[in-house]
């Protein structure tokens, strides 16, 4: 019996591609002035290219754009810093996440978050969807000192939860920190399919988040 259902953040609730663009897009805007040099396309596109899809650090990101583009009225750390504080404000959910999760609370599951990142950064992207009140546990890898795939991080939040491995599912985008991560401890798990990613061999594969109540009556069944 299903009891517990822990997702992942990015690419899995906030539809990260999307946010990013407009991020980049606002960011472009705002600080003009010292950008205006730079085609806007060719700022997006290259910020776009040198982020990969979140796995570089954003300092390298913003110290390779100030070098390449020659930004001479601003430091990368001040578009770090913009970058840091503003982000919140670009934040795009995947469709159907508020009615997915009242779903889920409506049938008295417990819900959790995991994901990897920087601790205030994350959650107050979690906050921007204006998601967190479903939450009974939120943990944030640079606040716990572990990320994914560490099976510590996912035995903490079930232990939060109070429930066992086989009582809950955990719902993500990448194959190896959460599809393989959270089998490893025996949960369920559930793929955000991503066409980036070929033969994830997770338990269930989703397209909308609307599939998730699905899964869990389905294996309740």
């Amino acid at each position: 019996m299903i009891k517990a259902v822990v997702f992942d953040l990015d690419r899995t609730l906030l539809d990260r591609d999307k946010s990013v663009k407009v991020f980049v897009e606002k960011q472009y805007d705002r600080l003009n002035t010292d950008l205006k040099h730079i085609p806007k396309e060719k700022y997006i596109t290259k910020f776009i290219e040198l982020d990969q899809r979140g796995y570089v650090s954003k300092d390298k990101v913003y110290q390779q754009i100030v070098d390449e583009f020659n930004v001479t009225g601003l430091t990368w750390q001040e578009l770090l810093a913009d970058y840091n504080s503003c982000f919140k404000d670009s934040c795009v959910p995947f469709p159907n996440l508020n009615r997915m999760l009242e779903t889920l609370r409506d049938h008295h599951l417990m819900l959790g978050v995991i994901s990897n990142g920087r601790g205030q950064f994350q959650l107050d992207n979690i906050q921007a969807l204006g998601i967190e009140d479903y939450f009974e546990t939120i943990l944030i890898s640079e606040w716990e000192g572990m990320k994914k795939p560490d099976p510590q991080i996912f035995y903490k939040a079930l232990e939060a939860l109070g429930v066992a491995p086989a009582e809950s599912i955990y719902v993500g985008d990448h194959p190896e920190n959460d599809i393989k991560a959270s089998q490893n401890v025996g949960m369920k798990s559930v793929w955000m399919k991503d066409e980036r990613y070929d033969g994830v061999q997770a338990d269930f594969i989703i397209e909308d988040l609307t599939e998730v109540p699905v899964v869990v009556e389905k294996i309740n069944e």
